[in-house]
C-alpha cells in the first residue's frame, strides 16, 4: 500500500477533514513533510449551514467542497476516504478499513457527533443534523410527513405529522426552528393548499431557562422573542425524558404528540480507539495540554470539538465552534514545524472573534466583545461571515443567488424528495447493527 512505503520525509497524518484538520494541512504547504489526510468522506462540509440543507434553502453541494480539489496545488499533500479504527501509539501505526498507515505525527481532528445522553428511545427515533447525509434526510422527512398528513381525514389524525420539536436551544436549535416557522408562515399554503399555517406547530424545547445560553442575556431575550413572532413555542426549562417514534415525554409530565423530533441539543467527541481513557474528558473530548498534545502521548495531537485543553481559564475546555478549530490547526502546523526544527513549540491562546445566529429573515443576534447588535444590521453581517467562509467561489455565487432568489419571492428552495427517508425500528436496527459487526 502506498500508504505505508518508505518517506522521503517526516509523515503527518490528519484524521478528519473538517474546520481544524484541513488548517493543518493548509499550514504544512511547502514545508519538509508528507501531508496525509484521512476522513471517511471526500469533502469537506460547512456544518453551519446544514439547517439550510435540511430546509431546502440550500442544496447540498453548496456547503461542500471536494477535498482533493482544496489541495490538488499542494504537492506534499495527499487523501484517503477511509474509517480509522484504532491508534497504535507505540507502533506509530492506524488500523483503517484499507490497512494499515504508519505516522510520524498524528493529528485527531474528528470533530463530534450527536449526544443523546444514553436515552436510546431519543438516539433510536429523534434525527440528528451533524451531516450532509443526515440534513437531507431531515429533509425528506419533513416533506414525508407533510405529504402524509394529507391523507389523515381529522386534525387529531394530522397532529403527529404537523408537530415539529426540535430539541436543543443553542445555535442549531434556534436557526433550524426559525427556518422552519419560515417555512410554515410563507410556503406551506403555496405548496399544500389543503392545509392552513396554523395546522402546522413548531416547537423549539431548551432544557435551560434561556435559549443561546453562551450568547449575552440581551442576545437571548431577542432570540427568544423573534422566535416567538415567528410562531415558534418556545419551551424553557423541559427535560427530555423519552420518545418513542410518536410521542415525547417531558419530566414535568407534558407529551407532545409528534412524528418528528429534531436533536440538537448536545455534542460529544468521536474517538478512535487507543487513547488512554484517562485522558478522555466531560463530553467525550480528548484532554490536551496547551500545544494540543493529548496527555500521555508524545507525537499526537487533538484539536476542534473533540479535544479539550483544560486550564483555570478553560476549566471545560474551548467552546466547540469552528474559530476554535481554525486556530488550533493554524497553530499546531507552526508547532510541527518548530518540532522538526528542534525549536519550542508556542501554546494556545483563543482569539474569539464573537457569536451570532440568525432567527429568520431580517432577524440575527451578534456578540462581538462587549458590542451587541441585533435585527436586520446584524443578519446582514450573519449573511456576510458566512459566505465568505464557505470554501469555493462556486459555492458562495450559488449561495448568495439562492438566498437572493429567496428574499425576493418567499418562495424559494429544494422542496424535493429524492431519497425517501425510512426510519428503521429498534429490531430492524439492531439486525443492520448485527450485520456491521
Amino acid at each position: 500500500m502506498e500508504t505505508a512505503d518508505t518517506k522521503k520525509f517526516p509523515r503527518v497524518v490528519i484524521i478528519g477533514g473538517g474546520f481544524g484538520g484541513i488548517e493543518v494541512a493548509k499550514g504544512l504547504k511547502n514545508k519538509e513533510v508528507e501531508v496525509l489526510l484521512l476522513d471517511r468522506n471526500n469533502h469537506h462540509t460547512f456544518q453551519p449551514l446544514l439547517y439550510q440543507v435540511a430546509t431546502g434553502t440550500l442544496d447540498a453541494p453548496s456547503i461542500a467542497f471536494p477535498l482533493r480539489k482544496m489541495f490538488r496545488k499542494q504537492p506534499n499533500f495527499k487523501f484517503r476516504m477511509t474509517e480509522v479504527k484504532a491508534i497504535d501509539d507505540k507502533r506509530k501505526v492506524l488500523d483503517t478499513d484499507i490497512g494499515p498507515i504508519s505516522y510520524d505525527y498524528l493529528v485527531i481532528a474528528t470533530g463530534a457527533t450527536t449526544n443523546f445522553f444514553g436515552n436510546q428511545g431519543v438516539e433510536q427515533y429523534a434525527m440528528p443534523m451533524k451531516s450532509v447525509r443526515e440534513a437531507v434526510n431531515i429533509r425528506s422527512f419533513l416533506l414525508q410527513n407533510i405529504e402524509e398528513s394529507l391523507l389523515k381525514t381529522s386534525r387529531e389524525d394530522q397532529e403527529a405529522f404537523l408537530n415539529i420539536v426540535v430539541v436543543g436551544g443553542g445555535p442549531t436549535g434556534v436557526e433550524l426552528s426559525g427556518a422552519i416557522a419560515e417555512i410554515r408562515n410563507h410556503i406551506l399554503i403555496k405548496d399544500y393548499p389543503e392545509l392552513k399555517k396554523e395546522d402546522m406547530t413548531v416547537y423549539l424545547v431548551e432544557g435551560l431557562p434561556r435559549v443561546l445560553n453562551a450568547l449575552s442575556p440581551q442576545a437571548s431575550e431577542k432570540a427568544e422573542l423573534y422566535l416567538r413572532e415567528l410562531g415558534v413555542r418556545v419551551l424553557l426549562n423541559e427535560q427530555v425524558t423519552a420518545y418513542d417514534g410518536e410521542v415525547i415525554h417531558f419530566a414535568n409530565g407534558r407529551h407532545i404528540k409528534t412524528r418528528t423530533v429534531l436533536w440538537s441539543a448536545g455534542v460529544k467527541g468521536e474517538i478512535p480507539e487507543g487513547i488512554d481513557a484517562q485522558a478522555i474528558v466531560r463530553g467525550n473530548r480528548i484532554q490536551t495540554d496547551e500545544t494540543c498534545r493529548v496527555m500521555g502521548m508524545h507525537d499526537v495531537f487533538a484539536i476542534g470539538d473533540v479535544s479539550a485543553i483544560i486550564t483555570e481559564d478553560t476549566p471545560r475546555g474551548h467552546p466547540g465552534v469552528a474559530p476554535v478549530a481554525q486556530q488550533q490547526g493554524r497553530l499546531l502546523a507552526k508547532n510541527i514545524v518548530h518540532l522538526l526544527q528542534h525549536q519550542p513549540t508556542e501554546k494556545f491562546k483563543y482569539f474569539d472573534k464573537g457569536s451570532m445566529a440568525t432567527i429568520g429573515r431580517n432577524k440575527a443576534v451578534v456578540d462581538i466583545g462587549k458590542i451587541r447588535f441585533q435585527g436586520f444590521f446584524a443578519w446582514w453581517v450573519w449573511m456576510f461571515v458566512h459566505l465568505m467562509s464557505l470554501v469555493g467561489f462556486r459555492n458562495r455565487v450559488v449561495t448568495f443567488i439562492n438566498w437572493v432568489i429567496s428574499y425576493i419571492t418567499f418562495n424559494a428552495g429544494i422542496r424535493l424528495i429524492i431519497h425517501k427517508y425510512v426510519r428503521k425500528t429498534p429490531r430492524e436496527a439492531a439486525v443492520a447493527e448485527e450485520q456491521i459487526t
